[in-house]
């Protein structure tokens, strides 16, 4: 199989998190050779922290972009913000989060945020295939 990739949209709100997952699943839908039930799943929660954490954090808009290389998918998602994701200790009682990026680091392969020239970052996961 040779590398993949589609733009698959940009979001502006916190709905749109749902049709991030939605298009995630459609792109995965569509590989060959298929990618297993279990994989997809855990890149479908990735899209979902990704791009809920670039929605809530980076400045309201962000745009999803997923590739598949032969042996992994990978998750980006750039927004306008030049604010790396930080770890921080999980907020057990108050609900504020600083659940997703830590998860996203324990799920990928490798993770990576480029800043971007013209402004903005790019956040990146790579999981297994």
């Amino acid at each position: 199989m040779d590398t993949m990739s589609v733009n698959v949209a940009t979001f502006r709100s916190a709905t749109s998190v749902a049709g991030a997952r939605d298009n995630a699943r459609y792109f995965l839908e569509g590989l060959v050779p298929a990618i297993a039930a279990e994989a997809a799943d855990t890149v479908v929660l990735v899209v979902s922290e990704l791009v809920t954490n670039a929605l809530r954090h980076g400045g309201g808009t962000c745009t999803l972009d997923l590739t598949a290389h032969p042996d992994s998918i990978e998750v980006s998602v750039h927004d306008p913000s030049p604010q790396a994701p930080r770890m921080r200790t999980p907020d057990l009682n108050g609900g504020t989060g600083g659940f997703g990026w830590p998860m996203v680091n324990r799920l990928a392969r490798a993770t990576a945020v480029t800043r971007q020239a013209a402004g903005g970052k790019t956040v990146s996961a790579r999981l297994t295939r």
